[in-house]
């Protein structure tokens, strides 16, 4: 397993390396600059901001530089939020949007697996075809329409939950469920087709020959190959939950680290948009190697690939 895990480690190296100097280069290559605003400054003031941010070197010197201080924990300081770093902005923002992916994800683990179990066990009957027709209409459903319709039903005709913000504990409930609803129709689906692939093995038909009680073929046997798929989609599940949260918070003014992002881009901030681009690289591989620590943990073979 550790020769396993440290294979996975050396992949995600140049794997970084290459999201970094793509997005290096591609943010140089749009259009307009950090200090480049509606009302214009002194060319000489812009000049001087520039030699102070080492933006006025050669953009090989300016890249090089970047990759030094990277490999020292250095992800720079912010063009547009003066006085901070970008290490503490993604810090102060992250446990926000951190939270927001886990009850997301706590939600769509509560509704999917459940659902797509039972229409598994209870296939081609009303127990099947109603929570698959409903999974259906949550993947075709996006988000930026399930969550102002969930604050219209909510907030302005039920009155319970807050619109925006984020002040108390009652104001995860619409945002989480907007995230949630929508992994949750992917991962019912998901635990379905597994469930059925699985039941169909000999070794399903070999236990309940053997007359296992069916709560034991599912609980000891089915279980642990059915929810392999599930598994595997769960990586990236959360790292989309976190890294795809940006409309979510945008429609419900949640300070977390999307809105961050899509500010940096807006403005132009080159070290943000770097650092917030590297940090949900680094996620998303993070993610994805316990995810493959688990997944050879239920299934052998997966070692091997």
């Amino acid at each position: 397993m550790a020769k396993f895990i440290l294979g996975r480690i050396l992949q995600a190296i140049p794997t970084l390396l290459v999201i970094a100097t793509l997005t290096f280069f591609m943010t140089r290559m749009a259009p307009g600059g950090p200090f480049d605003g509606e009302k214009p400054i002194p060319e000489e003031i812009k000049e001087r901001i520039e030699a102070h941010y080492g933006l006025n070197e050669p953009l090989h010197e300016q890249f090089l530089l970047y990759l030094s201080n990277l490999l020292q924990g250095d992800l720079g300081p912010s063009f547009k939020y003066i006085g901070w770093e970008v290490s503490e902005l993604i810090a102060q923002a992250f446990p926000v949007s951190a939270q927001l992916g886990l009850c997301s994800l706590a939600i769509a683990l509560t509704l999917g697996l459940p659902a797509g179990i039972v229409a598994a066990l209870r296939k081609n009957s009303p127990w099947d075809y109603v929570p698959m027709s409903i999974a259906m209409v949550g993947i075709c459903l996006p988000t930026f329409v399930l969550g102002p319709a969930l604050i219209l039903l909510f907030s302005s005709k039920l009155g319970w939950f807050s619109p925006m913000g984020w002040y108390s504990i009652s104001d995860i409930v619409l945002p989480s469920l907007t995230l949630g609803l929508f992994y949750a129709a992917y991962i019912a689906r998901l635990t379905r087709a597994g469930m059925l692939e699985t039941l169909n093995q000999d070794y399903i038909r070999t236990a309940r020959a053997k007359g296992a009680p069916p709560s034991q073929v599912v609980t000891k046997h089915a279980l642990r190959g059915g929810l392999l798929p599930v598994v595997t989609f769960l990586g990236p599940a959360f790292a989309g939950l976190i890294s795809g949260s940006f409309i979510i918070e945008s429609i419900f003014f949640i300070p977390g680290l999307g809105r961050f992002f899509v500010t940096a881009a807006f403005n132009r901030d080159y070290t943000m948009v770097l650092g917030t681009v590297l940090f949900y690289a680094t996620l998303i591989i993070l993610l994805n190697l316990l995810v493959d620590v688990i997944q050879a943990a239920l299934d052998p073979k997966a070692r091997t690939q």
